[in-house]
């Protein structure tokens, strides 16, 4: 019988006719001398240059994916192999298909995911530009530890190996560049066995311009990693501004303050605190409405953080902007008769603005606040499927019960 597969090594594929045959080469011989029963699995994404022939013609098996982009290349290709690991890399000639043998070592081991780092294991002169090198990936690298607490040092590097079923189970959903950071920040999410081996990365074969754009796709991933994580992208700004905020605004409520002979900060100061508060309200307000909404639909894994979250029911969410509203208003009703004491008349703007700028805050946060409120507790509507069951038309044998008594004659 035949040998079940153990290895793909995967190939996304757009236009790489000058390329293609080399790195077909290359992982076929890996696999002869290591002597691993696999294959190997060209994505193409649409190639319009041959590159389909080149890959039949090398014995490599073709995947036609339709839905453009770079992670949907990749998801078609993996979805597609058979064999237990997967090793996935360019097929531009960058990366070495004749040194995997770290990598599925590291697989072996019991490693979900096996993630290649350029910068320990050498870059050619002239394989990565200037300004992806010292910036791009160090900076977007250090943001993913940052943010997700991985240990990977190369999030970008297009070499890697995974268990092929823990990686579907991830449900990984991006189509563009930005697929290689779901996978890692995912699989940090999931704590699988995550470890890194250096590898070479050489200057690519083409004669044309690569697919990457610097600019466009270090955003898209950069993007992905903040939509990710609520906490930096809302909850810790929101935070740093309410607090900012709230003592700032505790300082110049009784009057102006001098901070040198020659510096004074007062109602205008007084009024960029309030305006700290209401911003840093509202996006703590949206990091609980991303978390709860990311949490309850399988995007983010679930977390002692969302116990947190079904504490603030709506009730008790209400409550907190009633009480706010009702001290925006009471601000706002004494001011009215501070006003009326003197007939209506000329007020001293220093100190009657204090208490209408506090009065305006604590009612924009109150409101903002409840409409939050109302915004999260749709999330956790239940959602159920209606099941319609077909029954057989009346004159149907099988639908006539076995169990019926008999009529006598």
């Amino acid at each position: 019988m035949p040998r079940a597969i153990e290895l793909s090594i995967l190939m996304p594929c757009l236009n790489e006719a000058e390329t293609l045959a080399v790195c077909i080469r290359k992982a076929r011989g890996f696999l002869e001398r290591a002597g691993v029963e696999g294959e190997i699995v060209v994505a193409d994404n649409g190639s319009s240059d041959g590159s389909q022939e080149i890959a039949l013609a090398n014995g490599a098996r073709l995947v036609r994916v339709e839905t453009k982009g770079y992670g949907a290349a990749l998801a078609g290709g993996i979805a597609a192999a058979q064999g237990r690991f997967v090793i996935m890399g360019d097929a531009d000639d960058s990366y070495d298909f004749e040194n995997l043998g770290p990598f599925l070592a590291k697989l072996r081991e019991g490693n979900k995911l096996v993630m290649g780092n350029r910068f320990k294991g050498g870059i050619k002169d002239g394989a990565m530009p200037p300004l992806h090198r010292y910036l791009g990936n160090p900076v977007l690298s250090f943001v993913g530890r940052l943010f997700f607490g991985s240990h990977i040092g190369d999030f970008h590097c297009g070499l890697r190996g995974f268990d092929r079923q823990a990686i579907l189970d991830l449900n990984l959903r991006t189509t563009g560049m930005e697929f290689a950071s779901e996978m890692v920040v995912k699989a940090t999410q999931a704590k699988l066995p995550i470890a890194e081996v250096p590898t070479t990365l050489s200057p690519d074969g083409r004669s044309r311009r690569p697919h990457l754009r610097s600019f466009r796709d270090g955003w898209r991933h950069l993007r992905f990693l903040l939509l990710f994580s609520p906490r930096w992208l809302f909850l810790y700004p929101g935070l740093a501004l309410l607090l900012v905020g709230i003592v700032l605004g505790g300082v110049l409520l009784g009057g102006p303050v001098h901070i040198t002979r020659t510096i004074e900060i007062d109602i205008h100061t007084f009024l960029m605190a309030a305006m700290f508060i209401i911003v840093g309200l509202q996006a703590i307000s949206f990091a609980l409405i991303g978390r709860r909404f990311a949490s309850r639909y399988g995007f983010i894994p679930k977390s002692n953080f969302d116990g947190v979250l079904e504490a603030l029911t709506l009730e008790r969410i209400l409550l907190a902007a009633v009480l706010l509203i009702g001290l925006g208003v009471g601000t706002l009703i004494w001011g009215v008769s501070v006003w009326a004491s003197r007939d209506f008349g000329p007020l001293d703007a220093n100190s009657s603005m204090r208490y209408m700028i506090l009065a305006m805050t604590a009612l924009v946060s109150g409101l903002q606040l409840g409409m939050s409120g109302f915004m999260s507790s749709m999330i956790n509507i239940p959602l159920y499927e209606r099941r319609v069951t077909e029954l057989p038309p009346p004159d149907d044998p099988m639908s006539r019960r076995r169990d019926l008594p008999k009529k006598k004659p």
